[in-house]
């Protein structure tokens, strides 16, 4: 049984989120943690982290806000027991939010989020930047799941050769075994002067012991300008990346490919970091 985190930004109710956590505990039961964060944006939870020379704190909440939550807790306790799901409930952030979700993703296998939220809340900035830190101060590999997605039959390895792509492939194959029976593409991304897919020999060697149906595919592509548009159309898809962190070792997220398509809403997509 894997616990599975699913945080909430107070007055919004992820069903994508929920819906995709459901879909896993048909295939194998989990432990479901829902966490119900003040009313304010994902922005300025996640963006608590960096210090910004003291403790930051939640404000306080409104009367409506509060009510608001507390009729999406009661939805989320019924969606689990009428699904049969265990699940916890984590509230009353009154101060210091993120240290107490970094805490909870400590502790769990998986988080799953909807990436629709992030955007929402983002204003005028870059939303990038907020979810790239977003996902690199989890302690847990997460799925970020679009508002309209159909449940993978598909999976797509994004491989650059990095110790970070591989990782987030075996996180993948240990965690999501039910996935594992999915028509899998291992997909390579050439830079400029490479020809030959990087130890290609142990990739493949490794991840068909795991993935029943794997092909292997070298992509001639941009990705910053092709990548979100080829995987347009692979809608049951989830695609399976390597590691946000702020030094961007991976020069496939260098060129931030992948938080395209999360801006885009195309498919889930699971992401693990050391």
């Amino acid at each position: 049984m894997k616990k599975i985190l699913l945080p909430f930004d107070g007055i919004h109710f992820s069903e994508s989120a929920f819906d995709f956590a459901k879909n896993l505990h048909e295939k194998n039961p989990i432990l479901l943690t829902g966490v119900f964060l003040p009313q304010i944006s994902y922005a300025n939870v996640w963006s608590y982290a960096d210090g910004m020379g003291g403790p930051l704190f939640v404000p306080a909440l409104e009367d409506t806000d509060k009510e608001l939550i507390e009729k999406n807790i009661l939805r989320f306790e019924d969606l689990c027991k009428r699904n049969q799901i265990e699940y916890r409930v984590r509230k009353d952030f009154s101060d210091l939010a993120l240290p107490e979700l970094k805490k909870e993703s400590r502790f769990a296998d998986l988080l799953i989020v909807s990436g629709q939220s992030f955007y929402e809340n983002m204003g005028s900035g870059d939303p990038n930047i907020y979810l790239r830190d977003a996902l690199h101060d989890i302690e847990c590999p997460a799925i970020v799941v679009p508002d309209n997605y159909i449940f993978p039959d598909n999976n797509i390895l994004s491989y650059d050769g990095s110790e970070s792509s591989v990782f987030a492939i075996k996180q993948f194959v240990y965690l999501l075994p039910e996935l594992l029976d999915n028509n899998t593409m291992l997909v390579y991304i050439t830079s400029e002067g490479e020809k030959e897919i990087p130890n290609e020999s142990y990739i493949e060697e490794f991840a068909a012991r795991h993935f029943k149906d794997l092909t292997i595919t070298k992509l001639d592509i941009d990705p910053k300008k092709y990548f979100s548009t080829w995987i347009a159309d692979r809608k049951s898809s989830i695609l399976i990346s390597g590691s946000f962190s702020r030094s961007a070792v991976s020069s496939l997220f260098k060129k931030s490919f992948v938080l395209d398509i999360i801006k885009a809403h195309k498919i889930p997509i699971f992401i693990a970091h050391k």
